[in-house]
């Protein structure tokens, strides 16, 4: 008998439960490790002198507000994983220069297929075509075998997945273990996510016990390296943006989970920005949207307790875009113009702080800055 769904005239829901996922190592892959990652030490691309100059200032912000301990966080998109930026990244927490870093789903899904596999990317308009488009079974089954494992000890999306790489795998309580504590504790703040783990093992997604998988590119991943330096890593995602909700396992509670301790570590991280540095590279949704949520959340406790919101900020925001031929640093343009429309750029120009945008490549920006630093510190 079909679902009699309760609201008269909507469709039924689409059931994923029957999509067909696909092996992903038989996937045509567009990029490998060893084509995308950069050495840092080699030489960066060229820059405008105007660029170079401002992506120096970044390089002394920085050390200053290490020096202060305050946040200097990094935002990306997926693109800067996917341009090799990932030995960069490793170098730069090594050395203490970044203190936050936070990413939107896809990032997380190209991080962990590099990490595992040694390559990423499909053509979206060929597979959309065949219906298998993101359906790559691997890939959706071990984010949500992280995140169910990661469920329940409270960490996030981020922490999660980079402790999976880094451990290679990871053990699951048996069926009867987590009935025997739902049963004992019924009360406890975990039961959602032992009653969603108990479901996806009963329907035979995931195995009970050990779940060992070796990641053989562990050095291109980001997530990983932000577990080994022990710097947070959080992830922001939305529910239907990425491939891992192509899948039968697909839960989007336990994403949402994951995702909302991830925005309070992030907001944590936020808290400690007075003086500090955003850097907001390939990221024109995501970040302005998450950051300003979270800046007001801090602006709302501090206020509350009487103390000052949080100043003293710079954010550098960097995009392939123009900018809409406008100077950022003179604020927002008015609605009239086409650039109050770019949402990567008005929302970061409304945050306090002094905010610069730079029409740069997002590999060549973070390179660059790499070596200013090196020879700044």
């Amino acid at each position: 008998m079909p679902h009699q769904f309760p609201i008269p005239n909507y469709p039924e829901p689409l059931p994923l439960e029957r999509v067909k996922a696909f092996p992903l190592p038989t996937r045509k892959s567009l990029t490998t490790v060893e084509q995308i990652l950069v050495r840092p030490g080699s030489k960066p691309a060229e820059l405008p002198k105007q660029q170079t100059e401002i992506i120096s200032h970044c390089a002394e912000k920085i050390l200053k507000a290490r020096e202060k301990k305050a946040t200097v966080m990094l935002i990306y998109g997926a693109h800067l994983l996917r341009n090799g930026a990932a030995l960069i990244l490793d170098q730069m927490m090594a050395n203490g220069w970044i203190t936050h870093l936070a990413t939107n789903g896809a990032g997380t899904i190209h991080d962990w297929e590099y990490a595992w596999l040694g390559r990423s990317t499909e053509s979206v308009e060929q597979n959309v075509a065949t219906g298998t488009f993101g359906t790559w079974d691997e890939t959706a089954r071990n984010i949500h075998l992280a995140l169910y494992a990661g469920s329940l000890r409270e960490e996030g999306y981020g922490c999660s997945l980079g402790r999976f790489i880094m451990e290679d795998g990871t053990r699951l309580p048996t069926l009867a273990q987590l009935k025997s504590v739902l049963q004992a504790e019924p009360d406890h703040p975990l039961n959602a996510a032992r009653a969603d783990l108990i479901q996806a093992l009963q329907q035979g997604y995931l195995h009970e016990g050990l779940n060992p998988l070796e990641h053989r590119w562990r050095h291109a991943s980001v997530a990983a390296a932000a577990h080994k330096h022990r710097i947070p890593f959080t992830v922001h995602p939305g529910i239907g943006y990425d491939i891992i909700s192509n899948h039968p396992i697909f839960n989007g509670a336990l994403i949402g989970r994951a995702a909302s301790i991830d925005f309070k570590i992030f907001g944590a991280s936020v808290d400690k920005l007075d003086n500090g540095v955003v850097l907001s590279v390939g990221s024109a949704i995501m970040g302005p949207q998450v950051f300003e949520k979270s800046l007001s959340c801090v602006n709302n406790l501090r206020i509350q307790e009487h103390t000052p919101i949080v100043t003293g900020h710079s954010i550098y925001v960097v995009d392939l875009q123009d900018g809409g031929i406008w100077d950022w640093t003179k604020g927002e343009p008015p609605k009239s113009n086409p650039a109050y429309y770019l949402r990567f750029c008005k929302s970061f120009s409304r945050m306090g702080g002094n905010m610069q945008y730079l029409q740069c490549d997002n590999l060549a920006f973070i390179h660059t800055l790499y070596h200013h630093l090196c020879h700044t510190s």
